[in-house]
């Protein structure tokens, strides 16, 4: 089964570093720092993604399935009868084996594409919503920078317990904090045949939003 978390969207929350001389301002840099998987997991959106997301791959994975199983019972038909096909027959029947199965690898293929470009859509609302309140708390505490602190490659390695704004976001959206923790993955089943076992490659999801 693909696993399919709403914390994935960490990766699309990327916050670029910058060089700042010193000469260019007064003030000094105040730098915090927010766990986005933390908050996304919070908000009440990500319990109607996750839901949205299983329905659509249960949808593909329906489709899928129904071309596997006329693959699997054209190739039994085949192999049952062959011995008393005439020449040609055998190789018109073949040749509709082959192309049923590059269709299904090739739906297969398309339906993973699909299926992480179903993900970023109904995740930009919510990825949109969490960029306007990270702006407002930095702006109303006057933080020059927020970094993200998990993904694959945080870009924070250590920071003061202080600096972590996480919390002040949720409340900026009118979330109590630690309500909805129990709610941080999306779960979809995998879309693949179970009869002609065509492969394809998984791959992740990366957007960026802007700064």
């Amino acid at each position: 089964m693909n696993k399919f978390r709403v914390a994935l969207a960490a990766a699309a929350l990327t916050f670029s570093t910058a060089t700042v001389s010193m000469a260019q301002t007064a003030a000094p840099l105040k730098i915090g720092y927010t766990s986005v998987q933390y908050v996304l997991s919070q908000m009440p959106e990500s319990k109607q993604i996750e839901s949205q997301l299983k329905d659509y791959s249960t949808q593909l994975k329906t489709q899928l399935d129904a071309k596997g199983n006329e693959f699997r019972t054209k190739a039994e038909a085949y192999q049952k009868g062959a011995s008393t096909m005439t020449e040609v027959v055998r190789a018109d029947k073949e040749k509709e084996l082959q192309n049923l199965q590059q269709s299904i690898q090739e739906f297969q293929q398309n339906a993973e594409v699909s299926l992480q470009q179903k993900q970023q859509t109904l995740l930009k609302p919510a990825l949109d919503k969490l960029q306007k309140n990270i702006d407002a708390v930095a702006d109303e505490n006057g933080y020059t920078y927020i970094l993200n602190s998990d993904g694959d490659s945080p870009l924070l390695l250590h920071g003061p317990k202080d600096g972590d704004v996480s919390d002040l976001i949720l409340k900026k959206m009118g979330i109590t904090p630690g309500a909805a923790a129990a709610a941080p993955k999306v779960t979809t089943p995998a879309a693949s045949p179970a009869a002609a076992t065509p492969t394809a490659s998984s791959t992740k999801t990366k957007t960026k939003t802007k700064k």
